[in-house]
């Protein structure tokens, strides 16, 4: 079960909250983005928008795996290994869009990668290739909620 803020709530077929997510959606695997569902978007929703962040990293900063945004609204689920050209794809850390799975240095312990659904208040028409922290100053003041699913990785 996803941590639920309200009323929106994310969960995944692939891991439940606090899993290990499967070698198959790791950056030194197949790296597919896994499977995300919500549910419990709050009245109002006009589009969401998704990210994966590792604050785990060894980075000030932590990492930024994945960035979405511009999901319409009745869009309820992302499927396994959806394309950097699906809604609008902001850049990971590499600086390049799309998912990057888990890769965590070998021996650094697990890591924790946070899968974070936005419910947004309106259709905000932004421009592709937005960081994460860009994604979060454009957002701020739309977010309607947010709910969170955790996944665990280590190599």
């Amino acid at each position: 079960m996803s941590l639920k803020l309200g009323n929106l709530r994310v969960e995944s077929p692939s891991f439940q909250h606090l899993g290990r997510m499967p070698k198959r959606h790791a950056g030194d695997a197949d790296n597919l983005s896994p499977p995300l569902e919500w549910s419990g978007a709050p009245a109002g929703t006009r589009e969401f928008a998704v990210l994966c962040f590792d604050p785990d990293a060894p980075r000030l900063d932590g990492v930024t795996h994945w960035v979405l945004y511009g999901i319409p609204s009745n869009v309820t689920s992302l499927p396994e290994g959806e394309g950097a050209d699906a809604y609008t794809g902001g850049v990971n850390i590499t600086g390049k869009p799309g998912y990057l799975g888990p890769r965590p240095p070998p021996g650094h312990g697990a890591h924790h990668y946070y899968f974070w659904v936005f419910a947004l208040d309106g259709e905000l028409g932004l421009k592709p290739g937005l960081d994460r922290p860009q994604l979060m100053d454009a957002i701020k003041g739309h977010v309607l909620e947010q709910a969170r699913l955790v996944g665990i990785y280590e190599r």
